[in-house]
C-alpha cells in the first residue's frame, strides 16, 4: 500500500539529507538505449578484445549484474569491463527519460534547505553528465557512483551510502534514501538509513515492503509535495 501524504510528511520531517538512487527516482537511464542492448554490446566488447564471456553471461540483460558476473569470474577484466560499461552508460544517459517529479524533488529539497546526494550503481561520470545536461548539478551536493573497477561497491552493499553520509558529516537519523529496488532498501538498512521505496512498476510495492521500506510511494510528485 502506498503512503498517505501525512505518513510521508511524518517520515520526512526530521530529514536534512536526501539520498537519491539515480536510475528510477531521477530518470530511466536505459529508456533510449535499452539495458539488453547495453549488455549485448558489453559482451561484444569482450569478444573484440579476444576474451570469452563467462558462463551465464549470454543470458544476462542487466548491465551492472553482467559487470559483477564478469568481474567475479575474471577479476583481471574488472577494470576494463567497468570502463566499457561506463562509456555505454554515458551514451545511454544522453537518451534517458526524466522521471516525472524527479526534478521537482531536487527543487523541493533546495527550497526546504535539505541537501541531496545521488547514490547509484551506475558510473558516477554518467550520472554527473546527466545532471549537467539537465541543469540539475547545482541541486546535488555529491554523486556517489560505483567505485571504478570494483563492482562489489554496488548496492546492496551500503558502501556508497556510507560514503555519502561521511561526506555530509552527520548521523543516519537525519537521512532518508529513496530507491526503487529491494537492493536499495537492503543497502539502506545496512547503513542504518531508512528507505522510501519508489514503486514505479506493478508489483514493486510488495517487493519493496518485504525488503523493509519504511513507506512506499508510486510517484515522485508525492514525495516532492511532502518535502515542501
Amino acid at each position: 500500500m502506498t503512503a498517505t501524504p501525512q505518513q510521508l510528511a511524518d517520515v520526512l520531517r526530521p530529514v536534512k539529507h536526501v539520498l537519491l538512487d539515480f536510475d528510477g527516482p531521477v530518470c530511466s537511464v536505459f529508456a533510449g538505449l535499452p539495458a539488453p542492448e547495453v549488455a549485448r554490446r558489453l559482451r561484444e566488447d569482450l569478444l573484440a578484445a579476444g576474451e570469452q564471456a563467462p558462463a551465464g553471461a549470454e543470458g544476462a540483460s542487466d548491465p551492472p549484474a553482467l559487470l559483477r558476473l564478469i568481474s567475479d569470474a575474471r577479476p583481471d577484466l574488472a577494470v576494463s569491463t567497468d570502463a566499457a560499461l561506463a562509456a555505454l552508460e554515458a551514451e545511454a544517459v544522453r537518451a534517458a527519460s526524466p522521471t516525472p517529479g524527479g526534478e521537482s524533488v531536487l527543487h523541493a529539497c533546495a527550497r526546504s534547505g535539505r541537501l541531496v546526494s545521488v547514490v547509484s550503481n551506475k558510473a558516477g561520470t554518467a550520472t554527473e553528465a546527466y545532471l549537467a545536461e539537465h541543469s540539475l548539478n547545482g541541486f546535488v551536493a555529491g554523486v556517489f557512483g560505483r567505485t571504478p573497477g570494483d563492482p562489489s561497491s554496488m548496492k546492496a552493499n551500503p558502501r556508497l551510502l556510507l560514503e555519502a553520509m561521511d561526506a555530509a558529516g552527520t548521523g543516519p537519523e537525519y537521512f532518508i534514501f529513496i530507491g526503487d529496488a529491494a537492493r536499495d532498501v537492503e543497502a539502506g538498512e545496512a547503513a542504518s538509513i531508512p528507505t522510501i521505496g519508489y514503486a514505479n512498476k506493478p508489483g514493486k510495492d510488495a517487493k519493496l515492503a518485504a525488503a523493509g521500506a519504511v513507506v512506499i510511494v508510486d510517484s515522485m510528485e508525492l514525495t516532492s509535495d511532502a518535502l515542501t
